[in-house]
């Protein structure tokens, strides 16, 4: 285990993230769809909102999910493949969180994903779909900004770019980008609050639709992968000594 200390983003107030589960069921291939409400769950959590780790208890998901542990127990096994959670025995089950390295790589990608959903939507989309992404943000103005009200925003700071992804009607760009919507999400809700950032978002956000629905495609494409990149460098410059272990010598956490 390495010595190293697991720095965490910094909070004034810090709340342990819920997971959001109701009661499922039984249907063929139970497991697979435990496995996608598990995963769905996990990727709705705030789990870098805090320095705490965030634990899964197998009794408990399977009373919430009312359903046998074996199948819980089963899609748990599928989640640590994937290296969502990690079993530690006689401790439980974490969701782990990715260095920051890692995070810093998959908002890269993003960008590149995300730029080549904007070329596709300026091809391919209708001026109705574009204007959906306008609708997304007609609520902030003058006497509403983002900057106000965070929470509202970071809602649908979210939601444009998922709905990008979705808009390209393309099910390998979603796959692609679903793995690590878990964790760019997360990073996204914690910095758009940080040094005034909403009020550029929301900025590039309006430019990015204006180029789509001007069918320019290749500036689009370069807004909308510019825009991502410039969460990467703000994750890069402004956390310094957060997530200095790499993937191999991350300590296992412990449970208090």
């Amino acid at each position: 285990m390495s010595g190293r200390s697991q720095s965490r983003w910094p909070l004034a107030e810090e709340a342990t993230p819920e997971l959001v589960l109701g009661p499922l069921a039984a249907e063929p291939n139970f497991k697979t769809r435990i496995y996608a409400t598990l995963k769905e769950a996990i990727a709705n959590m705030d789990i870098y909102g805090t320095t705490e780790d965030t634990w899964l208890d197998e009794r408990q998901l399977a009373e919430r999910l009312g359903v046998s542990r074996t199948p819980i127990r089963e899609a748990i096994a599928m989640l640590e493949q994937q290296g969502f959670v990690k079993s530690i025995p006689r401790r439980g089950i974490v969701v782990l969180r990715k260095t920051k390295r890692e995070v810093i790589e998959m908002i890269q990608v993003w960008a590149a994903l995300e730029g080549m959903a904007a070329r596709l939507i300026s091809l391919n989309a209708s001026r109705k779909e574009i204007e959906q992404l306008r609708k997304i943000f007609e609520k902030f103005h003058d006497g509403h900004k983002p900057a106000d009200y965070l929470s509202e925003y970071s809602e649908a700071n979210i939601q444009f770019h998922q709905t990008l992804i979705k808009m390209t009607g393309s099910k390998i760009l979603q796959e692609m980008t679903e793995d690590i919507l878990l964790h760019v999400r997360g990073i996204r809700k914690i910095t758009i609050g940080r040094n005034d950032r909403a009020s550029q978002s929301i900025k590039d956000h309006l430019a990015i639709i204006d180029a789509l629905e001007k069918r320019d495609t290749e500036l689009a494409e370069r807004l909308c992968r510019d825009h991502t990149l410039g969460l990467a460098a703000y994750v890069e410059k402004h956390s310094e000594g957060i997530w200095t272990e790499t993937s191999s010598d991350r300590a296992i956490p412990t449970r208090r």
